[in-house]
């Protein structure tokens, strides 16, 4: 049968899917709007299954905050591209309110939760922004912050939502928590306190350093006390609290957090795929494939 422009039209608005998929859905329906709606619901999550399998190494970082809960969370995309796209910018507010609302315990849970707390599984969800975006997108990781009355959250997204941190302050305003976020997105401190750092890690690097020191030359009998000293570099390096505040060298963070009359008791830094092993790919392989199919 014939299919009318304004059915096709209509059918793309109800869908987001494109054209020439909603004029095929619909002379395959015999034009029953309600059929090619499903038509189309069924091609494209099974579309959606083959693409969750894909690497998704970009994406962006997002907070919500309300009373005293804030949420940092991580949802990925495959390319750049997405990332920037509105569409899926509304899935990461939608997941990232989710979170705050729900309070899940894990991404697994997460993902069995209804969406907002009604409707469909934030699995489903996905499942169905993949088929419309085109890409797999994944809940990669969240954390949870609640804080006391009298404490503050600070904030700061850089690149537009590559890097994230969320920072919890006893104490402090709302701008100190801020700047101390904006240094640890600059410094990317492994941990807060020399207390927060294995024991097994510092053998680790003092094994390091002692086999530097011997490699340099330097007398056995004083290497372990070069070690103590270089040690003390590490720590400086690595913990927030000793590490000079990137916005006035002449200061500790640890320093600036006494000048503030505040405490710092806990961070999260979100950077967008980070440890995500990705796949070299063959671009005109790729190109090629697409082109066969």
């Amino acid at each position: 049968m014939a299919i009318s422009t304004a059915d096709i039209k209509k059918l793309r608005g109800m869908t987001n899917a494109g054209i020439l998929d909603c004029k095929k859905a619909l002379q395959e329906t015999d034009g029953d709007m309600d059929k090619a709606v499903e038509y189309l619901r069924e091609k494209g999550i099974a579309s959606a299954e083959k693409k969750a399998g894909r690497t998704a190494a970009q994406g962006l970082v997002s907070f919500k905050e309300e009373g005293n809960l804030a949420v940092v969370v991580e949802v990925n995309s495959e390319t750049d591209f997405v990332a920037k796209n509105d569409n899926f910018k509304e899935v990461v507010d939608n997941i990232a309110n989710h979170i705050l609302s729900q309070r899940p315990e894990s991404v697994e849970s997460a993902l069995e939760q209804p969406l907002l707390g009604e409707g469909k599984k934030v699995q489903e969800y996905l499942k169905e922004s993949i088929a419309k975006i085109g890409e797999n997108i994944s809940l990669r990781r969240f954390e949870i912050f609640e804080k006391e009355d009298g404490d503050v959250f600070g904030t700061y997204l850089h690149m537009g939502g590559n890097i994230g941190v969320l920072t919890l302050l006893e104490g402090g305003d709302e701008e100190s928590a801020k700047n101390i976020a904006m240094h640890i997105a600059a410094a990317n401190p492994s941990y807060l306190n020399r207390d927060e750092v294995p024991s097994e890690d510092i053998e680790k690097e003092k094994e390091v350093l002692k086999n530097q020191a011997l490699g340099e030359g330097k007398p056995e009998h004083i290497v372990e006390k070069i070690v103590e000293g270089r040690i003390d570099k590490f720590y400086s390096l690595n913990c927030l609290i000793e590490q000079e505040y990137v916005r006035d060298t002449d200061m500790t963070v640890g320093e600036l957090l006494e000048e503030k009359e505040a405490q710092l008791k806990a961070f999260v830094r979100y950077e967008v795929g980070e440890g995500i092993e990705v796949e070299e790919e063959d671009f005109a392989k790729e190109v090629m494939s697409e082109v066969n199919k």
